[in-house]
């Protein structure tokens, strides 16, 4: 069996209870042994429904995966957390930013929970993000967009969801230099991924009832390679006639949006627009602090909030941990704890309703910490079943 070479804890800026060199996650069974054949993961040795990849990334990640964790923990969900290491963290300790035997764990046990990564502008590492994505075939990246009680939000009734396709367009990162000056960017569309996705979309609109699929493009200028995401999108829509189809251009769309984002249901889009039009979804209902991601491919969901690393205020118990926490509702629905997932949702939502805790970027001085013990007494004082 591998040795353990380092096992992940909370930052000792915001750690409670054991020195930080002995405070496990999951307080109820401290003990840790290696996965498998991997000197890069660790997985608590016991038997559980589910094993989930539990990747903590870079700057605040570890801080509001670590409240995330406690947060699902307090809930009794059988649950073991099987770690490692990403991002910039994994890099001295591995030599890469994404470790083998972690793309392994997330494979075998089909579910991820992972906080922001580190990535850098204008040269080095790949984005850990691209490669978990090409990787793991995580082709559909949805991120839901509501008004959340307690947050305060330009709009009001603002529910939809951003479908975009994770795998291709620019972000497939295919660069050179032509000449000393010149620089070319080429992306890639195909007909497979686009129609994939725009059957995820409109799949997604019809379990979760949503009267409306608008597709979003720059087939005006990009004639080929929108017009074939178009074409695959108005194909997968003629399957679907109950739910309404509609197409915008992107500029169009951003300022549609921030009109009036009520008339919008499911966006669905390639990879570079779907990226900036949710982050612009996020603002309209109080920022990325309250914006939860996921990735799905066919056999993976990997569950991470939209923000980034924030590495300004990494290991000062400041970032809000509200995004990552919902990653976890969204988590545990695809884990079939439904329950759980509502318990979970309705503690945080308690506790934001209060106005009591409340991090910097809401107004307030709570700490990263201070919001983690205030939903876990939400979760343990309310009734099972409420």
């Amino acid at each position: 069996m591998a040795s353990i070479v380092r096992s992940w804890k909370p930052r000792p800026s915001y750690s409670s209870g054991p020195e930080p060199s002995e405070a496990p996650v999951r307080t109820v069974c401290p003990d840790r042994s290696p996965a498998p054949d991997s000197p890069h993961l660790w997985r608590r040795p016991f038997v559980s429904k589910h094993v989930v990849t539990l990747l903590p990334g870079d700057g605040i990640g570890p801080e509001v995966v670590a409240v995330t964790v406690r947060a699902i923990d307090a809930l009794d969900v059988d649950i073991t957390w099987e770690e490692g290491l990403i991002g910039e963290s994994a890099m001295p300790v591995h030599g890469t930013t994404l470790p083998p035997e972690v793309l392994d764990s997330i494979r075998r046990n089909g579910c991820a929970l992972k906080g922001p990564t580190t990535t850098p502008v204008g040269g080095g590492h790949v984005s850990v993000n691209v490669g978990l994505r090409r990787a793991l075939s995580l082709f559909a990246n949805f991120r839901p967009i509501r008004n959340i009680p307690g947050v305060d939000a330009r709009y009001e009734n603002v529910d939809l969801f951003v479908v975009r396709e994770n795998t291709e367009g620019l972000y497939r990162g295919i660069e050179h230099v032509i000449v000393p000056g010149v620089v070319e960017s080429l992306k890639v569309i195909t007909a497979e991924a686009s129609t994939r996705i725009s059957r995820f979309a409109f799949e997604f609109a019809r379990n979760r009832q949503r009267r409306k699929v608008t597709a979003v493009h720059k087939a005006n200028i990009m004639k080929l390679s929108d017009g074939l995401f178009l074409d695959c999108s108005r194909a997968i829509a003629k399957e679907y006639p109950e739910i309404e189809y509609e197409e915008l251009i992107v500029d169009n769309m951003c300022m549609q949006l921030v009109m009036d984002p009520t008339r919008f249901d499911v966006l669905l889009s390639e990879n570079l627009y779907g990226d900036i039009l949710s982050d612009l979804c996020a603002g309209l209902v109080g920022g990325l602090g309250f914006a939860p991601g996921a990735n799905h491919g066919e056999k993976v969901g990997l569950y991470e909030p939209v923000h980034g690393s924030a590495p300004d205020i990494a290991g000062k118990n400041l970032a809000n941990p509200i995004a990552s926490v919902l990653s976890g509702v969204m988590m545990l629905r695809h884990l079939k704890e439904h329950d759980a997932a509502d318990r979970l949702k309705e503690a945080v939502f308690r506790h934001l309703a209060k106005a009591q805790v409340r991090t910097r970027d809401m107004g307030g001085t709570a700490t990263t910490t201070d919001v983690g013990d205030s939903i876990v007494r939400e979760i343990e004082s309310a009734p099972v079943g409420t």
